[in-house]
């Protein structure tokens, strides 16, 4: 109704806006490569026009009957400046009309008419001042926002918002959507845009809460609108249960997890449904967005296990430690919740307990009862959790090939290769132990093998180095127990422990020769910084590994000593000369510092045992 008011009392003003909405309209249809702003250029000196006109009436006129109206039309020319600025990447012009817009409003703000102006306005200010990496002069305009709009909807019985928005082309909305269905969207992209905010302010655990509360509220207006974006839901859904991850919040991050799951289910239930109407080429396209999006969800879901697996390890070991430390003062079990925490310890403030999505409930119970939430204490318990982590990083691969995706599928072959490492903690057999250990040589050789290390150098270098502390795991296993036997080897398991020895160093020399350097004095080079620890671990590591050798010939115990005498004199030769790297590797550095003064004793015994034969 006020649109057609509107259009019989200001025709001329109204067939302007309308001429926006076609150039608009018309933008969003051609592709403008060489003049992507052509158009919107154009519907900004219309807007202008339009701006002129509505100041001369309430400037020359300032009694007339009309001016309300034109008021709240100027205030939307504003805003529609602004965000066609906004788009042009004008950000400072943008920020002066949305300002002129919630002026032209103040103290009007709760009327029908206007909040839905004054709070898409606001929104936009956030941004913008986001934009401008003030996340403290954004959160002053979305809290306003947000203010407004429970003020508005607190009151007794609200008045329905009149449709301006809409009808200007201001908000992308779902056609035959309520005005007020329209200012819950506008309220729940302030509260996103809040999450935001204080994300970048590091308030991580308000910036969760209003995730969390953004992804509830577009399920509750789901129900009424049906226009959620499914696959984006699950999305925003799975990346937020890893900010609960980093505070080893699993009972929040499951259960975000398993709503994004269902609801991808349920969207694919839905794709097939529609198949047979959509376009085929659209159809492709959806199903390409939805495989690509569930493959992330299902990485999600790997990191959630991983984590558990990890962090169960860590405070197994911090456990003992303690024990060992004060077995007199030993922590009563049954006073530890699942997670390990002092009921009586728990920051109510910081607590995510109420961040769960009640309407799901009872549909996503069959997926989050597929893994625990609680702290792993042995095999039985780490099993089915890495399981789940296999299940989950093969239908990441299906979508992040090697082919295709080369970066993010090796990230998925480490994870599964930490999955076997933890794993491998909780299993007391030594030879099941070594069998993942080799499981993840398997793996991790495989991948590298198919790369060019010319293009994916980076990538090699990580599987190189994990691969020389994978090697060396199985080395150390091996050593424990020829020592549990006294010392006595076949000569068998002896070329064993020197293969994997031998494996490792070379794998780390992959590593060093990937550096680019061709000399081995560590005064006459100097590493990138952020390589700078990885290389010089790697030399203190060689080192060892040359010492770990078991043979029983003169000649080759000579070298392996003079090899790893070579590697710790690089280190003390590199820290001399880079102070900085001394103080990063102090404790390596000492140790070098050392085992050189006792090596050469061993090199003069063996060259004297080698020249009496």
């Amino acid at each position: 109704m006020l649109y057609e008011e509107l259009n019989a009392n200001f025709p001329l003003i109204m067939d302007k806006f309308a001429k926006v909405k076609e150039l608009l309209d018309e933008h969003n249809k051609l592709n403008l490569e060489r003049e992507p702003y052509k158009l919107k250029y154009a519907a900004i000196e219309l807007l202008k026009e339009i701006e002129l006109d509505l100041n001369n009436r309430l400037n020359n006129e300032p009694e007339e009957k009309d001016n309300d109206m034109l008021t709240i039309l100027l205030a939307t020319a504003h805003l529609k400046t602004g965000l066609l600025n906004a788009d042009t990447e004008e950000l400072k012009t943008a920020e002066e009309q949305f300002m002129k817009c919630i002026d032209l409003l103040r103290g009007r703000e709760l009327e029908p008419k206007s909040i839905v102006l004054v709070i898409a306005a606001l929104n936009h200010l956030g941004i913008i001042w986001s934009q401008w990496s003030q996340p403290e002069k954004a959160k002053t305009f979305l809290d306003r926002a947000k203010q407004i709009y429970k003020d508005y909807t607190d009151q007794p019985n609200p008045e329905e918002p009149i449709d301006l928005i809409s009808s200007f082309d201001i908000v992308d909305t779902k056609e035959g959507l309520s005005f007020k269905q329209v200012l819950d969207k506008l309220n729940i992209l302030t509260l996103y845009y809040l999450a935001q905010v204080y994300g970048a302010l590091k308030n991580h655990h308000k910036s969760a809460v209003y995730c969390h509360i953004t992804l509830r509220m577009q399920l509750e207006q789901n129900e009424i609108t049906n226009d959620l974006d499914y696959i984006e839901w699950a999305l925003n859904a799975a990346t937020l249960s890893q900010c609960f991850l980093t505070n080893e919040g699993f009972t929040q991050a499951r259960h975000h997890l398993a709503a994004a799951y269902y609801i991808l289910e349920k969207y694919e239930q839905i794709m097939k449904d529609k198949e047979s109407e959509m376009d085929s080429e659209v159809a492709a396209a959806e199903h390409e967005r939805f495989k690509h999006r569930s493959a992330d969800v299902a990485r999600c879901w790997a990191k959630y296990g991983i984590l558990l697996l990890s962090s169960s390890i860590n405070r197994l070991v911090k456990k003992v430690e303690s024990e060992e430390t004060d077995s007199n003062d030993t922590e009563d079990s049954s006073q530890l919740d699942s997670k390990g925490e002092k009921d009586s310890e728990k920051d109510t403030e910081k607590s995510y307990d109420d961040l769960k999505f009640d309407s799901l409930m009872d549909d996503i119970k069959p997926i989050v009862n597929q893994i625990t939430d609680a702290y792993l204490l042995d095999f039985d318990d780490a099993k089915p959790v890495f399981l789940n982590v296999q299940k989950w990083l093969d239908l990441a691969k299906t979508y992040y090939t090697l082919e295709n995706h080369a970066s993010d599928y090796v990230e998925i072959i480490r994870d599964l290769s930490s999955a076997y490492k933890y794993l491998s903690f909780f299993e007391e057999n030594e030879d099941r132990q070594a069998k993942m250990h080799k499981r993840r040589i398997d793996i991790l050789e495989a991948t590298v093998k198919e790369l060019n290390p010319q293009y994916y150098k980076n990538v090699c270098r990580r599987i190189w180095i994990e691969l020389s502390t994978t090697y060396s795991d199985i080395l150390d296993i091996k050593l424990d127990r020829l020592r549990a036997n006294n010392d006595r080897a076949e000569p068998q398991a002896l070329n064993k422990i020197n293969n994997l020895a031998k494996s490792a160093i070379k794998s780390y020399q992959f590593f060093l020769d990937s550096l680019d350097s061709n000399t081995t004095d560590g005064r006459n080079i100097t590493f990138p910084a952020d390589l700078e620890q990885p290389a010089l671990s790697a030399y203190f590591l060689m080192g060892g590994l040359y010492n770990k050798m078991i043979t029983f010939d003169k000649s080759v115990q000579l070298v392996n000593t003079q090899n790893s005498l070579n590697a710790y004199r690089f280190i003390i030769d590199y820290c001399e000369t880079h102070p900085e790297a001394a103080e990063m590797m102090k404790e390596e550095f000492n140790l070098c510092k050392e085992i050189v003064n006792l090596l050469p004793v061993k090199i003069n015994k063996l060259r004297l045992e080698l020249m009496d034969k």
